[in-house]
């Protein structure tokens, strides 16, 4: 399988779902990591162009962790919106992946850069395949399933699927510490050590699904899909 996940901004995949792709990854299967977002708001230290060099620089080094590809859309932080050319942007990623399965942001999360990002992928989806919406890169072979990860600490979601990813939380550590610069910023602004906090939201749901550390989605429900396969592994 060919499997998409793509984030707001960089650090979002790794804190909400890099288990799963890292479980994905040591079965065989070929990962593509996107962050919609350019990371050029979240520091205090360095200036919006140094910051673009460095958050690109951590997402590259993190996806190769698992051997991923890391793509980049190049938005500002705090400028994703629902237009015409950020969708544009999104169905070239889908494009560039082709993937089986896209995994993104809850619609019902708490950062209008990650809504809009779930919103803009729910749309791309199935616009991607259409060969007559010309962009850039030729149309997608197939409608891929759409699955939502988490949200930070697990707020307003409920989740219909786990993946055990016990054997798979270190190596989810390890993509989060190459966010460097973004460490210092959520300790910062959110008191949250990174580490810690992916390790307890884990058992948390862990707990739930009955295994030592576990990862959440919902899986967007869409004709013409079917809903009875096990998609996640």
């Amino acid at each position: 399988m060919r499997i998409l996940a793509i984030g707001a901004h960089p650090d979002d995949v790794e804190i909400l779902c890099a288990g799963t792709l890292a479980k994905f990854r040591k079965r065989g299967d070929e990962i593509f990591i996107c962050h919609v977002c350019d990371g050029n708001k979240g520091s205090k230290v360095y200036s919006s162009e140094e910051l673009v060099k460095i958050r690109r620089n951590e997402a590259c080094q993190s996806a190769k962790l698992i051997n991923a590809t890391s793509i980049w859309a190049g938005i500002s932080d705090g400028e994703v919106t629902l237009d015409l050319q950020s969708r544009i942007k999104i169905i070239n990623v889908i494009r560039q992946a082709s993937p089986d399965l896209v995994i993104t942001h809850s619609p019902n999360d708490y950062h209008s850069d990650h809504i809009n990002t779930s919103r803009l992928v729910f749309e791309a989806v199935y616009l991607a395949d259409l060969v007559l919406w010309k962009t850039e890169y030729p149309a997608t072979e197939k409608l891929p399933y759409l699955y939502y990860m988490d949200t930070l600490a697990g707020v307003n979601f409920i989740p219909d699927e786990y993946v055990d990813i016990t054997d798979t939380i270190d190596t989810k550590i390890k993509m989060m510490m190459e966010m460097k610069s973004q460490l210092g910023w959520l300790k910062e602004m959110h008191n949250c050590d990174a580490a810690e906090f992916i390790k307890t939201v884990a058992r948390f749901r862990g707990f739930q699904a009955g295994v030592e550390y576990a990862e959440a989605f919902i899986q967007q429900k869409m004709y013409p899909q079917g809903l009875t396969k096990r998609i996640l592994p």
